[in-house]
């Protein structure tokens, strides 16, 4: 299900679609979120957000929009429904249920596949905070689907018992004053087998509020997303 499609340009001049889109999903009647693609895009990112947020984070926004520039296509995701949102700030009760988030991660994967303007593309994956440990997991679930992931200030240690089969190259994002995130990264980065990398960015703190933080982790990401290209997945 999707919306009529939203045509907008970057500040040099190349469009790009936005669509409002609905992922269906066993536990609801659809996810709702924005798919945009440049013209000639080749890849798609998947965003998965962290606790207490949606697809109208600012700072995913930001590394979308830093993305897209670069060509990639981006889906940006509310892994909640209307419903479960109020619930979840309430009660907390969905944000660390990792298997409830991966499995909306996977359903959205194997939404790409079945829409014909991305059929068979590339997918890379983008988590910030729980969403990384989403997007790891969801990695592992689809090995031949997923070419590279990047987590933004992640909770990988949520996912600790699917890293060592996760087979994309992971970078892993980590600001240099958040130090118990620091940590953890460092300790899920050495349970991963895949090829990885742990940056840190001095002097951010858990958001990257910091001037400028943020636009190093949205070039951190283009660069890792166009060093380790998104090859066309084998089908399985």
């Amino acid at each position: 299900m999707a919306e009529d499609p939203v045509a907008r340009e970057d500040s040099e001049g190349a469009a790009r679609r936005t669509t409002g889109v609905g992922i269906p999903v066993v536990e609801a009647a659809r996810l709702d979120g924005d798919l945009t693609l440049p013209d000639a895009a080749k890849a798609v990112v998947v965003f998965a957000h962290g606790a207490g947020s949606s697809r109208m984070s600012p700072r995913n926004q930001e590394v979308a929009r830093v993305l897209q520039d670069a060509g990639l296509g981006t889906l940006l995701l509310d892994l909640l429904t209307a419903r479960e949102e109020p619930v979840d700030e309430a009660t907390a009760e969905y944000r660390f249920d990792i298997d409830l988030l991966s499995r909306r991660m996977v359903a959205a994967i194997d939404w790409l596949e079945q829409q014909p303007d991305t059929a068979g593309m590339p997918l890379g994956l983008f988590g910030a905070s729980t969403g990384a440990a989403a997007a790891l997991t969801a990695a592992a679930e689809r090995p031949l689907r997923i070419a590279s992931v990047v987590c933004r200030g992640g909770r990988p240690d949520l996912a600790a018992q699917t890293l060592a089969y996760v087979r994309a190259p992971v970078l892993l994002i980590v600001g240099g004053n958040d130090p118990q995130v620091l940590d953890l990264n460092r300790e899920a980065a050495e349970q991963l087998h895949a090829p990885h990398r742990l940056d840190v960015i001095p002097g951010a703190t858990h958001l990257f509020a910091e001037p400028d933080a943020l636009k190093q982790v949205a070039f951190l990401a283009r660069d890792w997303f166009q060093d380790h290209p998104l090859v066309p997945a084998t089908r399985v």
